[in-house]
């Protein structure tokens, strides 16, 4: 192989290792399911890509079963998780996020300290809630 081949195919190598690890960030960041569903799909092409280019460089044609499996499990994988966006009524199953987790639990303790709240002011020398006299 000649010099300006290798550094072609090193070159390209590169790039797709870079995608590959914007598309593993983009996953692990999300913040919704479809963002990450794209990002994983991207990976999975990413992938591919890289399988095809090693075939090309190395002249083996023996890997493009493995290249057809890969293409589809990323493309039966994407459309089942967009058949299940789909499908979802808002708000259910969301991924959430560390922030939006954090803010729910601050909403739910500042419920919590409210209903204390009442429960003191409203039951001060009266009957305990819930009791018969």
């Amino acid at each position: 192989m000649s010099v300006v081949t290798t550094v072609v195919v090193a070159v390209c190598a590169a790039l797709l290792a870079v995608a590959a690890l914007l598309a593993l960030y983009r996953a692990e960041r999300g913040p919704s399911m479809l963002d990450r569903t794209v990002a994983l799909d991207v990976f999975t092409t990413t992938v591919v890509a890289f399988i095809a280019l090693e075939a090309a460089y190395s002249r083996r044609t023996d890997t493009i079963p493995v290249l057809v499996a890969l293409s589809l499990v990323g493309f039966v994988g994407s459309v089942t998780i967009a058949r299940f966006a789909a499908r979802e009524p808002e708000g259910e199953g969301k991924v959430r996020t560390r922030e939006e987790i954090a803010q729910e639990e601050a909403a739910r303790a500042l419920a919590e300290r409210d209903d204390l709240r009442e429960t003191d002011t409203d039951h001060h020398g009266g009957a305990a809630h819930g009791e018969v006299r």
